[in-house]
């Protein structure tokens, strides 16, 4: 494996869910320097472990500029849309960032450094969904504009493992979840409903929408570790699904929230939370990455409920 031995971790959509806890877990494994490149404004102190550089990802001229300037060891590509439900609505802008955007990072990367180790990360959202776990090896059928473009981003890192020979490595993470989660997924969206009711901020309803589909949910504390463990020890060109194994059903995560509220709450099905053609279950296998690298999910999913219902219990006023 070539690796640069010098340079910055740089983390594209480091002001993001995942970034954050990204940048976190890389400063607490003692990785620095850290550099986290973000479109917009961070929050006071989101990145207080990196340097902040602003780089669109869309930009062509300013990505390879950076990459150029920062000269990093390692790249993890955060940046990218993140929303299913948007990608219906609209699917210009998920196809542009995902997939221009990739192809941005890795050209830039080829042009400028080639030693750059650069973790690639993609989603479970890329295969065909079946009634079994997934591998590694399952059909690429993606039911979703959101999936097509993350077939298109996992095929331009595979090409340039291959082709241009350079040290990229993928990871397909399934759903995951945790504190700080934006509230448009549905986890992050009951907790915070729960938290704002519990507030007397919100009459004693939940907006839901389909609760009957299935979902591997991993804790966002552990994708990560998933992530430092691949960025540091996958061969190139490999991939690697991150999910936990076990399929929850969205109502039954639903109960557990409700579990943990300090008031009576019930529900009500919201039209605009429902999804065109929602597959019944997602289901990964972690199989391959728990035997080549080690890693397997430690945080138990009642904790994770727990951790993040009380992110937006202290997070609650500033939301509304």
């Amino acid at each position: 494996m070539t690796v640069s031995a010098t340079g910055p971790t740089v983390v594209t959509g480091a002001n993001g869910f995942v970034g954050r806890h990204l940048l976190a877990a890389l400063h607490a494994h003692g990785a620095a320097p850290l550099v986290g490149w973000h479109r917009r404004p961070p929050a006071p102190d989101s990145l207080s472990t990196a340097a902040v550089r602003h780089v669109d990802i869309l930009d062509r001229e300013a990505v390879r500029r950076a990459i150029g300037e920062d000269h990093p060891a390692r790249v993890v590509h955060l940046a990218g849309a993140p929303h299913v439900g948007d990608a219906w609505r609209n699917a210009l802008p998920t196809l542009q960032v995902n997939v221009l955007g990739t192809h941005h990072l890795l050209e830039a990367v080829r042009l400028e450094h080639p030693a750059c180790r650069v973790l690639v990360v993609t989603s479970g959202m890329i295969y065909r969904a079946g009634d079994a776990a997934l591998t590694e090896d399952a059909p690429l059928v993606p039911s979703s504009p959101y999936g097509l473009s993350k077939l298109a981003q996992d095929q331009l890192a595979r090409l340039a493992a291959e082709q241009d020979g350079l040290e990229v490595v993928v990871a397909r993470p399934f759903n995951h979840i945790g504190p700080g989660q934006d509230p448009s997924f549905a986890v992050s969206s009951f907790a915070r409903q729960i938290a704002l009711i519990e507030a007397g901020l919100a009459p004693p309803q939940i907006q839901v929408g389909n609760l009957d589909a299935r979902r591997d949910l991993t804790d966002v504390r552990d994708v990560v570790a998933a992530y430092i463990r691949i960025l540091d020890a996958a061969p190139r060109g490999s991939a690697f699904n991150v999910c936990s194994g076990r399929a929850h059903r969205i109502g039954d995560l639903l109960d557990g929230l409700l579990r943990l509220s300090r008031v009576a709450i019930s529900t009500t099905p919201d039209p605009e939370r429902m999804r065109p053609g929602d597959i019944p279950l997602l289901l990964g296998s972690h199989d391959l990455l728990t035997r080549a690298l080690g890693w397997a999910p430690a945080t138990p999913l009642t904790v994770t409920l727990a951790d993040t219902l009380a992110w937006w219990r202290s997070h609650v006023g500033a939301t509304v």
